[in-house]
């Protein structure tokens, strides 16, 4: 299960209502991991009211460096350290080396914590971060005024055991079928097992953020069957700044229907946005092109499994 949390969908000024730009994404399945992607200035304050722990994050991944991106990070980073942390904690950014070491001379203070800075190339073509047993991470170039990236999770494909065939057969559950899952066959009572007779192959889930970007091909590269799509929604099309580096509603919907993705989120959106009226306009905007898109809010979430249609809520904060 993954449960995505919006804590800033302003753009470069905040509002009121919408804070700078973090979303944080919690899986759950074996292991439990806390990601966060991009942190705005506030964003430790914004995990507080949602009632998810700082501390509990793994990884960070920021877009680009434009402070409403990463405004968040150094405050805190210094929380973690007063609050004694001890997990290692993975930073992925274009560049993250040469600007974690500043944010380190600023703050003055050695790290309690091994903080691990991890540079992400800005490529046309995606390319894998990260991987563990259960889901990879992945980025791609997009079109901005500083050196950008969006980046996609993917969980990976993996097999459902049929209890009810296991019956029909004579077998029980046990340690056995993780055997099954990793080799495809497993003999058992001198009868040799396959994988796809007593199981089914569910596609794992696929989530793209594009931080800030003008349209691009790249987006639709790696976005391609996504059941989630965030983009850059910045303006509606007729209010669209020229050469600015970011896309309307409109140009995010033309991304998602040409990548198949199951949802758009509109999300980064400029200040002159405030009222329901202007909420509508950008969803008009989009929906001229793709049908199935949401704005988002601040604290709203989205709750989604493999095979499943996603649930969205609002925190009550």
């Amino acid at each position: 299960m993954l449960r995505i949390t919006f804590l800033g969908t302003s753009s470069s000024v905040p509002t009121r209502k919408r804070n700078h730009p973090a979303i944080v994404m919690e899986y759950y399945s074996k292991r439990n991991d806390i990601l966060l992607f991009d942190c705005g200035e506030g964003t430790q304050l914004q995990l507080m009211k949602a009632g998810i722990s700082f501390m509990q994050i793994t990884k960070i991944f920021i877009t680009h460096w434009h402070a409403d991106h990463f405004a968040g990070l150094l405050p805190m980073l210094a929380t973690m350290n007063m609050e004694k942390r001890k997990k290692p904690l993975k930073i992925f950014a274009p560049f993250a080396e040469k600007h974690l070491y500043h944010m380190k001379a600023l703050y003055h203070y050695k790290p309690l914590f091994e903080i691990s800075a991890i540079d992400v190339e800005v490529k046309d073509e995606p390319v894998k971060i990260f991987e563990n047993d259960e889901y990879e991470i992945h980025a791609i170039k997009v079109k901005h005024t500083v050196p950008s990236v969006a980046y996609a999770f993917k969980e990976k494909d993996h097999w459902s055991i049929d209890v009810s065939i296991l019956k029909k057969m004579g077998l029980r559950r046990g340690k056995w079928l993780e055997a099954l899952k990793k080799e495809g066959e497993y003999e058992i009572n001198g009868k040799k097992i396959r994988i796809e007779n007593v199981a089914t192959l569910k596609r794992g889930l696929k989530v793209v953020y594009t931080g800030d970007t003008e349209k691009t091909e790249n987006v639709v590269k790696l976005a391609k069957d996504a059941d989630i799509l965030i983009h850059d929604s910045t303006y509606v099309h007729e209010d669209k700044e020229p050469a600015r580096g970011h896309s309307s509603a409109r140009e995010a919907a033309e991304i998602a229907k040409e990548a198949n993705v199951k949802l758009l989120v509109l999300t980064h959106l400029s200040r002159r946005y405030q009222t329901k009226e202007d909420i509508e306009k950008l969803l008009k905007d989009a929906k001229q092109v793709f049908e199935n898109v949401i704005v988002a809010e601040d604290f709203m979430q989205i709750t989604i499994k493999t095979g499943e249609e996603p649930k969205i809520t609002k925190l009550k904060i």
